[in-house]
C-alpha cells in the first residue's frame, strides 16, 4: 500500500523539507508536526507511522534534490575537495588543504553511515511521532543556545582561529581562506563535529543546526561551521536518499511519480535559496533566533497537541 500523496501536498513537502533541512531547525521534525498541526487529510496523507505509509521514503528521497541543489552552490568547492581527494590517493599523502579537508569530510561522514542504517527501524516504529518531535524540537533550541553560550565563554575559540589569516594570503578567496581553517580542526574534532549528526537521526534534532554547534564548541567561527557542515550534509542527505529512491520507483511509489518530481524539484528551488541565504547570514549573526524559535515552536505544538 502506497501514501496518498496529492500535488499541493507535494509542493508544500518539497518546500518545505527545502527550508528546514538547512536551516537549523529539523526537516524531519517540521515534516511530522506540520501535517499533524494542520489536521485531517494531512495528517492522515502525511503520517509516518501510518501502516504502509511511504511517508518517510518520500520525505528522504526529497533529499535528493537538496544534496543536489548543495552540490551545485558548492560545486567549485567539489571540484577542489574532489581533485584534492585523487591526488592524494594517487600521491599517497595528506598535505594540501584539499587533500585534508576530503578526508576530513570522509571519516567525519562514517559514524552517521552507521548510525542511520542502525535506526531506521527505531524511527518508523518508536519515534515517528508529532509529540515526540516536538519534544525534542524543543531541546534543539536548547542545544543551539547553549552552543551560543559556550561561544561567549571563549570555549575552543582560540583553536581554529589562530591561523585565520596569514601574511600574503589576503587575497585568497573567502571559502578558500574558510578551508584553512577547517583543516585545523584535526581528526578526532572533525569525527566529533560529523558524529554530531547522528543526533539529527531524533525527529526535532536538526542536523544542521548539531553539526554547527559542534563546530563552534570545537573553536570553528560561525561561517565556517556552517560551510563544513553543509559540506557534511551533501554526501549523508545525498547517500541516504538514494537508498530510499529504488523502492520508490517500484510498487511502493505507485501513482505518486509525478508528485514525487513535483516536490523535488520544489526542494531543489528552496534548499538553493536556503544556502545561499544561510551562507551569508552567519558571516556576522548567530544560532540565537533559531535557537528562540525551536524552543517556542516545539513548546507550542506539544502543548496543542496534548490537548486535541
Amino acid at each position: 500500500m502506497s501514501s496518498v500523496l496529492t500535488y499541493p501536498e507535494a509542493i508544500g513537502v518539497g518546500l518545505l523539507q527545502g527550508v528546514s533541512e538547512l536551516f537549523p531547525v529539523s526537516s524531519l521534525g517540521h515534516s511530522l508536526l506540520v501535517p499533524a498541526l494542520l489536521g485531517p487529510p494531512y495528517s492522515n496523507d502525511l503520517n509516518v507511522s501510518a501502516p504502509g505509509s511511504t511517508y518517510l521514503n518520500v520525505l528522504v528521497a526529497l533529499h535528493v534534490a537538496t544534496a543536489l541543489a548543495l552540490v551545485v552552490f558548492f560545486w567549485r568547492d567539489w571540484a577542489r575537495i574532489l581533485q584534492g581527494l585523487f591526488s592524494s590517493i594517487k600521491e599517497r599523502r595528506i598535505e594540501t588543504v584539499n587533500q585534508k579537508l576530503a578526508w576530513l569530510l570522509i571519516v567525519a561522514t562514517i559514524p552517521v553511515g552507521v548510525a542511520g542504517i542502525a535506526l531506521d527501524k527505531v524511527f518508523r516504529e518508536i519515534l515517528g511521532k508529532p509529540t515526540v518531535a516536538a519534544l525534542f524540537l524543543m531541546l534543539n533550541g536548547l542545544v543551539l543556545f547553549g552552543a551560543e553560550r559556550l561561544k561567549r565563554g571563549g570555549t575552543g575559540r582560540r583553536r581554529a582561529n589562530d591561523a585565520a589569516v596569514l601574511p600574503g594570503d589576503e587575497h585568497l578567496h573567502p571559502d578558500i581562506l574558510s578551508d584553512r581553517r577547517i583543516v585545523k580542526l584535526g581528526w578526532s574534532s572533525a569525527i566529533i563535529v560529523g558524529a554530531a549528526q547522528i543526533l539529527a537521526l531524533l525527529p526535532g534534532i536538526s542536523r544542521s543546526g548539531v553539526t554547527m554547534s559542534a563546530g563552534i564548541f570545537k573553536g570553528l567561527r560561525h561561517e565556517d561551521s556552517a560551510r563544513f557542515a553543509f559540506l557534511l550534509a551533501t554526501p549523508v542527505i545525498g547517500g541516504a536518499a538514494l537508498l530510499k529512491v529504488p523502492s520508490l520507483m517500484g510498487p511502493a511509489g505507485n501513482g505518486i511519480h509525478g508528485q514525487l518530481l513535483v516536490g523535488a524539484v520544489c526542494a531543489f528551488v528552496a534548499s538553493y535559496v536556503a544556502v545561499r541565504f544561510l551562507t551569508k547570514y552567519f558571516e556576522t549573526k548567530t544560532l540565537t533566533p533559531f535557537a528562540i524559535y525551536c524552543f517556542i515552536a516545539g513548546a507550542g505544538s506539544l502543548a496543542y497537541l496534548s490537548m486535541s
